[in-house]
């Protein structure tokens, strides 16, 4: 057996980031960018005013020295407008949030503070304001020709809203990795019939369909490959011409009917490994070769599903995850509470054991164990949202800490801070 740093080595430095490539700003969500962004527009890109309220002179409120003032209103001002008048000393412009300050105005009182008299022609006012209280100055959020993001930068909604307020159209980023999913075996049923003897229903597929689009991959079904050596080579030949990686699930192991096994050990330069994990101990990795001359990894998963998805988070998925350009490559990861402990055996693996993982009381992630940890047992598995990492030995104590890879941090139940 390998240690798992060995086997993620190995697969890693065989996964380089794609070739980069222009896309239009609001097809990049998720993307990682290849080049840096300059802000070509300042954000605001004119004076306005923060809140609804009245544009003054601040030295107008305070030249009565007490208040409520009350002051004549002159103007109107909504955003999308402007206003040619010259705010005057003791004159008052009713503005909204984001309209242009007219010039004269040095503050704006907020709405609430103020009370509108004559129908609106005069405006009292409660308190007194600072020069620049209220006011957004041009720039201030983002200025025209700063370096507004490096390259390496993740596309989230938010960074796409900075982009197309500085008139973003286009970014230069690594493109989103396309990948066959398919399974292998004459067992697996997946259209609904009743179920003959020996056959069991398909999971896997769906389930790494589901897993890559989840990390920013295309997936592509190509379906159940039945054990026939001579379809799996075409399926597979087919499919490197227009995918950028593949991953398959079952017969990676050892025995006579692993087919996956024979096929690619004959078309790909393959690594087929013994990981020194529990579980997900067999995977494969190689690179197949496209008619065109490109590299394309091959992922082989181990069939038992429990197994399958941990191969995918370990290995697979980081390694995509390069590929699209991606700086960190896992999920996060922190030290939690052992609740009830995690007991084990020693048997010179490191053990993987899937976990409900909340905030404790004391704002740190206490976890506990979702009970079933068998490779065929994926129901008690989809009730984990952690992974904790036990190393070889006995295991860890009641309370213990141990290092955890949160695989969905939204469902751990509230804010450590709640």
């Amino acid at each position: 057996m390998i240690d798992i740093t060995e086997a993620r080595h190995h697969v890693l430095e065989r996964c380089p980031p794609g070739a980069p490539l222009v896309m239009p700003v609001r097809e990049a969500e998720g993307c990682v960018l290849a080049e840096p962004v300059v802000a070509a527009e300042s954000v605001p890109p004119f004076v306005n005013s923060a809140i609804d309220g009245y544009a003054v002179q601040a030295a107008s409120l305070a030249a009565g020295g007490q208040m409520p003032v009350d002051l004549p209103v002159v103007d109107e001002v909504a955003a999308g407008s402007c206003t040619d008048r010259v705010l005057g000393a003791g004159e008052a412009i009713r503005i909204m949030t984001g309209a242009p300050v007219p010039a004269g105005a040095d503050a704006v009182v907020m709405v609430e503070d103020t009370e509108r008299l004559d129908d609106g022609a005069r405006v009292r006012i409660h308190r007194e304001v600072s020069a620049g209280e209220s006011i957004r100055g041009v720039g201030e959020d983002v200025h025209a020709g700063a370096a507004l993001y490096p390259a390496g930068t993740v596309i989230t909604p938010a960074v796409l809203g900075v982009l197309a307020s500085v008139n973003v159209r286009e970014v230069t980023v690594y493109p989103r990795v396309r990948v066959a999913v398919l399974s292998t075996g004459d067992e697996l049923v997946d259209d609904g019939s009743p179920l003959r003897p020996g056959q069991i229903r398909e999971s896997n597929r769906t389930m790494l369909f589901a897993a890559l689009r989840e990390a920013g991959c295309e997936p592509v079904d190509l379906g159940i490959v039945r054990d026939d050596e001579a379809q799996l080579e075409q399926v597979l030949r087919e499919a490197v011409d227009w995918c950028h990686a593949v991953v398959t699930s079952g017969g990676v192991s050892m025995g006579d009917y692993d087919v996956v096994r024979h096929v690619l050990s004959g078309m790909a330069d393959m690594r087929w490994m013994q990981i020194a994990i529990k579980p997900a101990k067999p995977f494969a990795f190689g690179l197949l070769t496209a008619t065109d001359g490109k590299a394309v990894p091959v992922f082989g998963l181990p069939g038992n599903p429990v197994s399958s998805l941990v191969s995918f988070e370990l290995l697979a998925r980081p390694a995509l995850r390069r590929m699209m350009g991606h700086v960190h490559l896992d999920r996060p990861t922190v030290l939690a509470v052992a609740s009830d402990g995690l007991p084990r055996k020693l048997d010179g693996k490191l053990h993987l054991v899937r976990v409900l993982a909340t905030f404790g009381p004391d704002g740190r992630v206490h976890v506990r164990s979702v009970g079933a940890q068998g490779s065929h047992q994926l129901a008690a598995t989809s009730m984990a949202n952690a992974i904790a990492v036990v190393p070889d030995g006995e295991g860890i104590a009641p309370n213990g800490d141990v290092a955890v890879m949160l695989l969905s941090p939204d469902a751990m139940g509230g804010a450590p801070w709640a």
